[in-house]
């Protein structure tokens, strides 16, 4: 098995729905594009990335939503080096259709209440169903590391809950300690380093809400 090195995880940059949420009125939240701050931060955190991985191969996969595919054009990574493939299980957390702003802001107060991870959005998920989906997604990612010539490395472009929800499946986190931890801001990455004994240790916590 050719486990990667590295397995790195990155938030989309700011979005038009992260800057002004009334626009989740007027357009679908898959195809709200980066706004120009977002750029510059998708393409600093690709300067980083580029520089991270030198010359060797990365396996990428990208939630299907628009401004995830942004953020990554803004990596320009070399596409002789980098195998991309778009991953649906990997999306935002579905709040279902358009969205109501006061609506919306009342939902995020009950969930705060309620707790993340349990808290189902009126006509969307809850925390616990991206979670499913996210460890049916960890099922296939490690099927693949049975290839031989697994690249060395592995970029994940999605979203702050999943990047969550992700390391929560991958090291065993409680519910508690997945509730007591905030999502990282736009552009941010989070990397998975694997160490000389086989396991694999997060390079920075996550922040903790205040």
């Amino acid at each position: 098995m050719a486990r990667p090195r590295r397995i790195v995880l990155v938030r989309h940059g700011e979005s038009m729905g992260n800057a002004d949420d009334t626009v989740y009125e007027r357009e679908p939240d898959h195809a709200l594009a980066l706004t120009e701050k977002g750029r510059r931060q998708a393409a600093d955190t690709g300067r980083e990335l580029r520089e991270l991985f030198g010359e060797e191969r990365v396996s990428v996969y990208v939630s299907p939503y628009r401004r995830t595919h942004e953020t990554l054009q803004e990596f320009r990574l070399e596409p002789a080096l980098a195998r991309v493939r778009e991953e649906p299980r990997l999306r935002e957390q579905d709040w279902g259709n358009w969205q109501d702003r006061a609506d919306v802001r009342l939902q995020k107060a009950y969930r705060d209440a309620y707790g993340h991870f349990f808290y189902r959005f009126a006509q969307g998920e809850s925390g616990a169903d991206v979670y499913d989906r996210v460890g049916g997604f960890l099922e296939s990612l490690f099927r693949s590391f049975e290839a031989p010539d697994h690249p060395p490395n592995v970029l994940i472009v999605t979203h702050g809950l999943a990047m969550r929800l992700f390391c929560m499946r991958w090291f065993h986190w409680t519910v508690a300690e997945f509730e007591s931890l905030a999502n990282p801001g736009n552009g941010e990455t989070r990397m998975l380093i694997l160490g000389e004994n086989g396991k694999y240790t997060l390079d920075r916590p996550f922040d903790r809400w205040k």
